[in-house]
């Protein structure tokens, strides 16, 4: 049995958001000081044009690795989601609701059998969906025939629409935070997912089966990268079979800076959310400055080495003066 003792002081998930706020804040100053047009209304305008689709693929891996899980398929998913809504606009000259509706379709059903496959035989989920990462990418090259699908207009319209000079995607993706961040903090679902990731077992014990929320929380991410495609199709105009490239990557490295355990029953929408931001400001910060492509991979690898290093010892800090075990 476990019982909490918190510290005196202000509660642990404030301190986690503070901290993340004055590391982003800090590399703000910095770059502001370093870079002459950092610290501007355009640069900020572009950051936050940028990072609505990882924001929102980066909510659903927040809740996959909350379940001790992992989805490597989000960009080729993405992709072939993006793909599959330019055939239907360009092709078959589909009104934009229902092509956005086959887009989220083909999301959900990817994230479907990533779910499946990983519960029916109790396989890992690395493997599952670094099989789907395949398989969807390939899907992706076959519905555009390899060649990128020009759209223009259709599309357009999703990233021109903004509400106090907010870009409509970006007011999406901090919707999802919100709503992520509800889910997993205020309802049983989210505590469900919090336990599965923490031991699977002990929930099996308690009468619960597992297996419905983590089909749901692969289904869920499945469906988020779907979303994220319509935004980034939107936002380049055009469906690239291309598309979403190292994707994955970026979605687990900013979930991990965010403080989610790579374990499972530990993370934050809002943490992760976090760390997309401190990722984006580190490499326009970067290229504003001058740096190049090799260096700002280098110094991106060891802030996340380094996010990783400070988040294990802060765990440990927390286990061991924070919670006390009977």
């Amino acid at each position: 049995m476990i019982i909490e003792k918190r510290a005196a002081g202000l509660p642990a998930f404030v301190t986690d958001y503070l901290g993340m706020a004055l590391a982003l804040a800090g590399l703000i100053v910095y770059f502001g000081i370093k870079a002459d047009n950092f610290f501007t209304v355009t640069t900020f305008r572009m950051i936050a044009n940028q990072i609505p689709d990882i924001t929102i693929i980066a909510v659903g891996m927040t809740f996959v690795l909350i379940i001790a899980g992992i989805d490597l398929s989000v960009g080729s998913v993405m992709a072939l989601a993006g793909a599959v809504l330019g055939v239907c606009l360009v092709r078959f000259s589909l009104p934009l609701p229902a092509a956005i509706a086959v887009c989220l379709a083909v999301g959900i059903v990817c994230g479907l059998a990533n779910g499946f496959v990983v519960i029916r035989w109790r396989l890992p989920a690395f493997i599952v969906t670094l099989g789907m990462l395949e398989i969807a990418r390939g899907g992706a090259y076959l519905v555009t025939d390899s060649r990128t699908v020009y759209i223009g207009g259709p599309v357009e319209v999703i990233t021109d629409m903004s509400i106090l000079g907010l870009s409509l995607p970006f007011i999406i993706a901090v919707v999802i935070v919100v709503m992520g961040q509800v889910v997993l903090s205020c309802t049983v679902f989210g505590r469900y997912l919090i336990a599965i990731g923490t031991n699977e077992e002990a929930v099996r014990l308690s009468g619960i089966d597992p297996a419905p929320l983590k089909l749901g929380v692969f289904v869920l991410c499945g469906f988020l990268t779907s979303v994220a495609a319509v935004i980034h199709t939107a936002r380049m105009s055009s469906a690239s079979p291309n598309a979403g490239y190292g994707l994955e990557l970026q979605a687990i490295a900013a979930v991990v800076i965010g403080g989610t355990s790579l374990m499972g029953g530990r993370g934050s929408v809002v943490s992760s959310f976090f760390g997309v931001l401190i990722i984006a400001v580190l490499g326009t910060g970067l290229a504003q400055i001058g740096a190049q492509e090799p260096t700002k991979r280098l110094i991106t690898g060891c802030v996340i080495v380094a996010a990783v290093i400070l988040d294990h010892y802060r765990h440990r800090i927390r286990k061991g003066g924070g919670t006390k075990r009977i």
